[in-house]
């Protein structure tokens, strides 16, 4: 060995004692021939693994550099990259013949590559088919230049896996074609939730290489996985290789369908018919030859091919071909090489009698082959090992899952699985550490038949054992044992009927909190929707509560750092469940000194929509009107099409369209026809009334076709469709011709939705190129092209931006366009860009339609709501929660008085829009005054038409309106006896009114609006009132004259906020200049200036105390400063920014002290409760709307009261128990 890679063993030496298990690397340095048997005998007869660890290092030391690079690479494939690391700067330099010769030509750098993309080592006995390994590399290379799809597909238990495994073992394959890496998924037959974790996890592994930036929360739906997946891919992987093992069906499929190179193994050879790019396919239809059976079979003994008994022959006939069956009679022959003719009788018996058959595949040689292994077990480990029935199909767990199902030391069950390794009755995955055990899909299929009468009890030995293991409380960790249970808990629960049990679990707040945190939302709910049926044996309402809980908070639960889970709670209804856990759990937390805030006004109200309907068994994707709003059709996952009355949900035909799932459908303008589209390539159209096919348009379009809609009038009716083609994606169709009229072409990159302008003279299309193109419908010819990608200029680091859907005004003048968390409206005739709605960044807007009678524009997020906005004011009108999931579509009716949305929730709901956005009469303003008169609580708001509104709360009983702003209202102010109220406005003008009378003094002076004033108690006799502006100043009036007694110049920009000490000796001021000042009320010199904020500093307030003053900005950022020396204490919020790019969910607007001055209460998107001491967070209160201005604060610090941007007003009271 070469002397510096003898010195890097001898310093590392003491690391790699401490951690390796000799046991499992000297398995690879045996195969490698590089350690003897005796050797390994010798290590392994030491009594401790420490003591077997330093004697291998003791016989490695005097060996050569294969032995080094040997131990080297066991390291890697053992999962000891931190340990291999040291390792490696040392290794020696081999010839390439030792190279090749090494370890079959795999060389430690591709071992590297595979190992970190989490490819699966070789089986312990392992013989190459070179023929077959040839087709797989050649069809690969072929992906060298260009993104496509390599299909290996045979029956199972044919080797796909070694053999996709193996392919990739090449060094110049690597090099050549795929030199970013390759990247291993196991998929197996997946839920849409499961689908989800499997993306979640592909997508942290990749993530983890970028080791430079912050982790991102993980993707909370299969569309935004699929999308973070694209731009890993596309931009960080683009020569990567992606390889899927044992996919089951073109819907797991299409969520890799993302421009990237796939290697992928199945049973079903037509599966990437549903795909887009070039395909390849290698079949391996019979298994392993008879030769290559046998060649197995003598490496498990030890022997020649030649000197195999007679009945070798025999038994790889029986064993049908398959490596797997052949692996287990080996297993069983190494250890009882002298039972050849009773292996060969066991399975010629043939008495295993399988319930359900499989057509593809023999069973009856495995069972035997199974029951002949597990013979030779031990009677303890055969019960060990019946145990593994209640294992899921491609799932792999940790041995610390083992050890609490066994009840067993780890050290132990590592022992009894190292056995079922070695017999192959069990796979090890060491890619990762700690280990993961697996069952090869027939192996389950086996243990379930064998057991299916034991099936409930052993899931309830899971639970049993479970309980006494965590018999304190639920797991906390976030390793892989934790994420088991909370993966597989109530799945064990529900097939071991214990109900009790798991209701007790799912209707659990703690449960939701912990896993929520851990495995994200979505995963959670699809708990509510797959145990649905057993939890509402028990309580359908509570389990829906739950379920509406998470909906409605899903995303806020993907939210770092992760929320307080209780306070969300406590915005539930009162009647719900969640919320009474949450009361509880609050009160008791209270109690040690913790807040939490109860929203006391919230009603129960009634969810908003007017009919939910549930009309396909899967998720729906796209429901629209009739063209006399009579009739609603739906299409979805479930491949069929329904119609039904949009009055009473009715149902009128129910069709099954098409081969896969439905993507579209739309009425003809005489609603005498539905048009449907697929996945499967074809479109077709049927009769409404009879439910009869009329016409299939099916040999066009090559890639799924993703949205179809016909004219908008009679004139000439037309069918526009659009697809994932790359270059013939957007067609017209005659209905009286077998093929198309006309193909639009301009978009490379597949086409999302098409629409028809109101005149039917141009077709708006919406592409994955980041442009939205407009066709004349008459030539055909593109007319204009507007780069959507251009409005996202720091999208550098992200995927191209895909334009989701685009919608036209009523006249046809403006055209809309949804990207991202973004809709624009452009100017169709100048094509400039005439408004922007930004939604929150952790959302994405899936779809949007203008109303064809108004200026509403409604938005359908991924987020599970539907939002209205005004596009005139550019201000959201309403948010109509209720779905449990995504909604991939929404619509009005062709009179614009209902909307109703689709969701992969099963459900599409109808709403009434007039109901839905003016939910009270008169929207009330942010800016408002609270008067707490002992029980009584009056209000003073602006409502839209600048009038003022006195209220009474909780009645709503109106007490006065004033009349006098001619421009909006931005402050009002009771003065202490509630007799007089104060109100500033855009109109630079300041008024004191007496409010019962109506009389009214007016302050003028300013130049600019007036954004906001304070009282000044000079003395008691003559209050006056410091006011300021976006002029740059300040003044002080003398309230009962109106006389102006001083005029401050104060900042070179705006002046946002000011604050008078409690002492009236001084006062702040805050600007958009970045800086706040502090002013003598004596002298009217500046005190103190304030620099450090990067923003405009838009908010201000004295303690009460006066020694601190508190100052907020524009990125969310608050700052907290000694009022002694001017000097800055602390800065509150600097954990991690929010959606809204921001500390705070926007601009800090409004701060207060509580009387003690420890606590801090501020406003911004959402309302937090700070620690002075500490400037760390104590509580967060998210609101429905956002953007609150102003919070009013009881003098007991106990109550708060604010009214968000959508016009909802919040009165919080503390929850009691608890001392500030």
């Amino acid at each position: 060995m070469e002397e510096r890679a003898r010195s890097c063993l001898l310093r590392s030496r003491a690391t790699l004692e401490q951690d390796i298990k000799a046991s499992y690397l000297m398995d690879h340095m045996i195969s490698d021939g590089v350690l003897t048997g005796v050797e390994e005998e010798r290590v392994l007869s030491k009594p401790t693994r420490r003591e077997q660890a330093a004697a291998l290092l003791e016989v490695l030391l005097w060996k050569d550099n294969r032995a080094y690079i040997s131990f080297y690479n066991a390291l890697i494939r053992e999962s000891y990259g931190d340990l291999a690391s040291l390792l490696h700067n040392d290794l020696p330099q081999l010839s390439p013949e030792g190279e090749k010769s090494y370890s079959n030509g795999i060389s430690p750098t591709v071992q590297a590559i595979l190992s970190e993309g989490g490819v699966p080592q070789r089986p312990v006995v392992f013989v190459n088919r070179p023929a077959l390994l040839n087709k797989v590399r050649e069809k690969l290379y072929k992906l060298q230049n260009a993104v496509g799809w390599v299909t290996v597909f045979g029956m199972a238990g044919s080797g796909k896996s070694v053999l996709a495994a193996e392919s990739v073992k090449d060094h110049t394959l690597i090099k050549e074609c795929f030199p970013d890496g390759i990247h291993w998924l196991s998929v197996g037959q997946c839920e849409r939730a499961d689908l989800l974790v499997r993306l979640q996890s592909l997508c942290f592994r990749l993530e983890q290489s970028q080791v430079s930036e912050a982790p991102l929360r993980p993707p909370s739906s299969l569309e935004e996985a699929k999308e973070r997946l694209r731009f890993l891919m596309l931009r960080r992987f683009p020569r990567a290789l992606l390889i899927l093992d044992d996919v089951w069906d073109s819907y797991t499929l299409r969520a890799f369908d993302i421009q990237c190179r796939v290697l992928l193994t199945t049973r079903n050879r037509s599966l990437t018919d549903s795909v887009s790019g070039q395909r390849f396919s290698v079949p391996v239809e019979s298994g392993l030859d008879e030769e290559k059976a046998l060649e197995i079979l003598a490496l498990y003994v030890n022997g020649k091919l030649h000197n195999l008994p007679e009945q070798a022959r025999s038994i790889v006939k029986e064993c049908k071909g398959s490596p797997l069956v052949v692996s287990l009679i080996g297993a069983l022959l190494r250890e009882f090489p002298e039972r050849w003719g009773y292996y060969l009788r066991q399975l010629q018996k043939k008495q295993f009698q399988r319930i359900r058959k499989s057509s593809s595949y023999d069973y009856e040689a495995l069972d035997q082959a199974m029951d002949a292994s597990l013979q030779v077990l031990k009677k303890e480990h055969r019960e060990l090992y019946k145990d593994l029935s209640v294992l899921e199909k491609d799932v792999k767990v940790p041995a610390k899952v083992l050890s609490v199902l066994w009840g067993k030391e780890l050290e132990d069950v590592e022992d009894v699985l190292q056995e079922f390794v070695n017999k192959s009755l069990l796979f090890r995955d060491c890619n990762q550490r700690p280990y993961l055990y697996y069952l090869h899909d027939l192996q389950l299929d086996f243990l379930t038949e064998q057991n299916r009468s034991q099936l409930a009890e052993l899931h309830s030995k899971v639970i049993r054992q479970y309980q006494q293991a965590y018999s304190k409380g639920l797991p906390t960790s976030v390793d892989v044992e934790c994420l088991y249970w909370y993966r597989f808990l109530p799945h064990h629960m529900a097939r071991a009927g214990l109900s009790k049990e798991l209701y007790s679990l799912m209707f659990s707040l703690d449960w939701v909190k912990n896993k929520a945190q851990i495995m994200g939302s979505a995963h959670l709910i699809n708990d509510y929707v797959e145990y649905g049926a057993i939890l509402d044996q028990e309580n359908s309402e509570v389990r829906l509560q739950f379920q509406e809980f998470l909906s409605l908070n899903g995303h806020q639960l993907e939210q770092r750092p992760f929320p307080d889970v209780v306070q969300l709670a406590l915005s539930q209804p009162h009647s719900s469940e969640v919320y009474k856990q949450a009361l509880l759990q609050a009160k008791e937390r209270a109690n040690r000194g913790q807040l939490y805030l109860d929203w006391v006004n919230k009603s129960n109200q009634e969810s908003l929509s007017r009919l939910v309907l549930h009309p396909h068994q899967n998720s729906v994707y796209y429901a629209c009107f009739s063209r006399d709003g009579s009739k609603i059709a739906s299409c979805g996952a479930s491949k069929t099409l329904r119609v039904f009355k949009s009055t009473s949900g009715e149902k009128l035909q129910e069709i099954l369209a098409h081969d896969d799932e439905v993507l579209c459908c739309a009425f003809s303008p005489d609603d005498r026809h539905i048009a449907t589209c697929s996945s499967d390539r074809k479109v077709k159209v049927w009769n409404v009334e009879k439910g009869t096919l009329l016409r299939v348009f099916e040999d066009e379009h090559e890639e799924q076709i993703n949205h179809c809609q016909f004219t908008n009038t009679n004139r000439r009716v037309l069918l526009a469709t659009c697809s994932n083609d790359k270059i013939t994606n957007t067609k017209l169709w005659n209905l009286n011709k077998p093929t198309s009229q006309n193909t639009m072409f301009g978009h490379m990159e597949p086409v999302n939705h098409c629409c028809f302008s109101p005149d039917d003279t141009y077709l708006a299309t919406s592409s994955n190129d980041g442009t939205l193109k407009l066709f004349e419908v008459q030539s055909a010819n593109e007319w204009k092209s507007i780069d959507i990608n251009s409005f996202f200029p720091d999208n550098d680091d992200e995927t191209g931006v895909m334009v989701k859907c685009s919608t036209w005004s009523a006249d046809g003048a403006r055209i809309f366009c949804a990207a991202k968390n973004t809709v624009f409206m452009f100017d169709v005739e100048t094509q400039d860009m005439m408004l922007e709605i930004r939604t929150s960044r952790l959302s994405t807007v899936q779809y949007c339609q203008a109303c064809p009678n108004s200026q509403l524009l409604a938005l359908a997020l991924s987020h599970y709501t539907v939002e209205l906005w005004d596009f005139e004011a550019n201000k959201r009108m309403a948010e109509c929660s209720g779905h449990l999931s995504w909604v991939p579509c929404v619509q009005f009716s062709p009179k614009g008085s209902l909307l109703l949305s689709s969701s992969d929730d099963q459900t599409i709901r109808l709403w009434e829009t007039e109901r839905v956005h003016t939910s009270s009469a008169v929207a009330l303003k942010r800016d408002f005054d609270v008067v707490f008169n002992q029980d009584d609580i009056t209000v003073v708001a602006a409502d839209s038409k600048n009038r003022l509104q006195v209220l009474e709360v909780p009645s709503g009983n109106i007490l006065a309106t004033l009349l006098g702003h001619t421009k909006t209202v931005h402050h009002c102010l009771f003065t202490e006896d509630g007799q007089t109220l104060i109100t500033s406005s855009e109109d630079t003008t300041v008024r004191v009114w007496r409010w019962r009378t109506g009389e009214c003094l007016v302050l003028k002076g300013h130049k600019e609006p007036v954004r906001k004033f304070h009282l000044v108690g000079f003395s008691s006799s003559s209050p006056a009132l410091l006011s300021w502006s976006f002029d740059g100043t300040a003044k002080v009036w003398e309230l009962s004259s109106g006389k102006k007694l001083q005029d401050l110049e104060c900042h070179h920009g705006a002046v946002l906020s000011a604050d008078i000490s409690l002492d009236g000796q001084v006062f702040s001021t805050a600007s958009a200049d970045k800086t706040a000042k502090v002013w003598s009320c004596t002298s009217w010199e500046m005190v103190f200036l304030l620099k450090g904020h990067k923003a405009c500093v838009r908010s201000c307030r004295f303690s009460w105390d006066g020694k601190r003053l508190a100052t907020g900005d524009d990125n969310g950022e608050i700052r907290l400063w000694n009022m002694l020396n001017g000097s800055l204490l602390k800065i509150c919020s600097r954990e991690s920014k929010d959606s809204m790019d921001s500390f705070h969910g926007g601009w800090v607007t409004d701060l207060h002290f509580s009387p003690d001055n420890k606590v801090l209460v501020s406003t911004g998107g959402y309302i937090k409760w700070w620690s002075v001491e500490r400037g760390e967070a104590l509580q967060t209160f998210y609101t429905t709307g956002a953007n609150l201005k102003r919070i009013h604060v009881s003098p007991d610090f106990k109550s708060f009261v604010t009214i968000d941007n959508i016009g909802i007003l919040y009165i919080l009271k503390q929850v009691e128990g608890g001392q500030l």
